[in-house]
């Protein structure tokens, strides 16, 4: 498998399976409708999301020197042209806070692959902490950034 159909399975999966789950002893609580998970610019769509690096395959986090961990939250970035569903490289600068206000250190980097681009980074995560990313992107040859904001929440017991 092909480290960029290995990272598209890792971002389905990651869509799929959320954030994690509560303990055993923890109430579940009610359910809310899942946020989006792409933006159309027009020109161009941004897919984003996050998730504990947990849930990364070992093969996975090993190529990229990422540390599996609950404690551990990464953020997956790509840009892909409307036209022809190829990838683009962009700008791509995250400022990520919890709800108390606590910033929370992002720092994207790059991955190119034979089929694919992807923005990724990790920062620590407490558990049930929701931290909301406000994500900057300029696809190649643009001129104004495009914001972004979302929420997550994480948990690292159970």
């Amino acid at each position: 498998m092909t480290k960029a159909r290995l990272l598209v399975t890792v971002s389905i999966l990651s869509l799929a399976a959320g954030c994690g789950g509560p303990g055993d002893n923890t109430p579940v609580p009610t359910a809310e409708p899942a946020g989006a998970t792409s933006v159309d610019l027009g020109e161009h769509v941004v897919h984003f999301n996050a998730l504990s690096t947990d849930q990364l395959p070992p093969e996975f986090a090993s190529a990229y020197n990422i540390v599996r961990s609950k404690n551990r939250a990464m953020l997956n970035v790509s840009v892909i042209r409307n036209t022809d569903s190829a990838p683009v490289p962009a700008t791509v600068t995250v400022k990520t806070q919890n709800l108390t206000g606590q910033l929370k250190t992002v720092t994207m980097r790059r991955i190119d692959e034979q089929e694919a681009i992807y923005y990724i980074g990790v920062t620590p995560v407490a558990n049930r902490e929701t931290l909301i990313f406000d994500i900057s992107v300029t696809p190649e040859g643009g001129e104004d950034p495009t914001e972004i904001r979302f929420k997550r929440q994480f948990y690292t017991d159970g």
